[in-house]
């Protein structure tokens, strides 16, 4: 066994309720506090109420769209002089919460943080304190150490990562997702199953995230399809469980071509983060198979009797898994690149920009700029 280092959020709060005590735990940390939600405001009501109700003065900051360089930097100029920031939302709303809690405090300019269209050096002043609520099942990004920035210039969605990033306080209260809607549950929940299948196959693997991802990918594949079927909290659970695993997993272990992908085409074509995931996963999961032997084969085989057993078919093997989940995904709406407007120019635009990728550093598998396009075209 080899050594591995494994760093995450100072403190993660895992349970139904726990919402509940978000203000009094975010006031610790301050008196002046960024409070960052989605375009439903009133779904932040509660939160901003308690946090007044402890003396706390809140500056609100409305996240309706994947974060991007623009919106940053006018974040910026309206919530200087805060103690904390706190994000109650998706990916996206958490991923500016983070980004923000990082650069209120630095001294150089945004883009000498940014990786690939950047400098991508490391933040000068240590960041606020940042507590996430995540209220959607999918990017982990409650305890990641990065945060992905659209860079409409460069048409580009590149990371913000510093390891001091992690967050002060993770409280992920299953609750706050449930009657999220069909289709972002599918988007979002596949994206989370991506990735505790990316860290699990990846080349930076270890055992503390074989552990994490062993159990979460076969127990996110079934409550997926359970709520596909029908509202479950107990499903939802086991998805808030998944989404969380897969942000401790990649924050360790890295990604892998799905992400590698999904990066420049979000940025290419604007389609939604998990909905690109979820379409690549499959296809990526065939040409990796394809692509390797030993070890890497051996735990993708393991990724296919997951899958198949999910469906009730155990013996499928990887080629037919990968199918059986590409087609269900389909049969309950996830929709071909094509139709989320990837064209065929943003497909070999996407295939170039990858091998910049810090994801693609961890696949399973070198792959050629024409094998990610083939990728691209099988998943429509």
């Amino acid at each position: 066994m080899g050594g591995f280092a494994f760093a995450t959020a100072t403190e993660i709060a895992f349970g139904r309720g726990l919402a509940e005590t978000a203000a009094a735990r975010v006031a610790e940390h301050g008196r002046r506090i960024v409070l960052c939600h989605g375009a439903n405001a009133g779904r932040a009501d509660f939160l901003a109420d308690g946090l007044t109700g402890q003396g706390c003065e809140v500056t609100r900051l409305s996240v309706a769209r994947e974060p991007d360089l623009p919106m940053l930097e006018d974040a910026l100029t309206r919530t200087g002089g805060a103690d904390a920031v706190v994000a109650i939302g998706g990916g996206a709303v958490i991923d500016a919460g983070k980004a923000l809690a990082a650069l209120l405090p630095a001294t150089r300019p945004v883009m000498d943080h940014l990786e690939v269209v950047g400098q991508g050096l490391p933040l000068d002043v240590a960041p606020l304190p940042f507590i996430a609520l995540p209220t959607t099942a999918g990017t982990g990004a409650e305890v990641t150490r990065n945060a992905v920035i659209g860079v409409p210039e460069h048409r580009r969605k590149v990371s913000l990562r510093d390891p001091r990033m992690l967050p002060r306080l993770a409280i992920v209260d299953p609750a706050l997702t449930d009657g999220c809607p069909r289709g972002i549950t599918l988007a979002s929940g596949l994206d989370a199953i991506t990735q505790v299948i990316e860290p699990y196959v990846s080349t930076r693997a270890n055992p503390m995230t074989d552990a994490i991802c062993a159990d979460a990918i076969p127990r996110g594949l079934a409550a997926l399809i359970r709520l596909m079927r029908a509202e479950d909290p107990d499903a939802r659970d086991e998805m808030a469980w998944t989404s969380l695993a897969g942000g401790l997993a990649l924050a360790n272990s890295g990604l892998g071509a799905v992400h590698g992908l999904a990066g420049p085409l979000g940025g290419l074509s604007g389609a939604p983060h998990g909905a690109i995931c979820g379409v690549l996963l499959p296809h990526v999961l065939r040409v990796n198979w394809a692509a390797v032997t030993g070890r890497a084969a051996d735990r993708l085989d393991r990724v296919g009797e997951w899958i198949g057993a999910a469906f009730g078919q155990p013996d499928a093997g990887l080629d037919r898994a990968a199918g059986i989940l590409a087609d269900w995904s389909a049969e309950c709406g996830l929709r071909p690149l094509s139709a989320l407007g990837v064209d065929a120019d943003m497909r070999n635009a996407a295939a170039i920009a990858a091998a910049s990728s810090s994801s693609m550093k961890a696949n399973p598998a070198t792959l050629t700029a024409d094998q990610l396009i083939d990728v691209m075209q099988a998943a429509g």
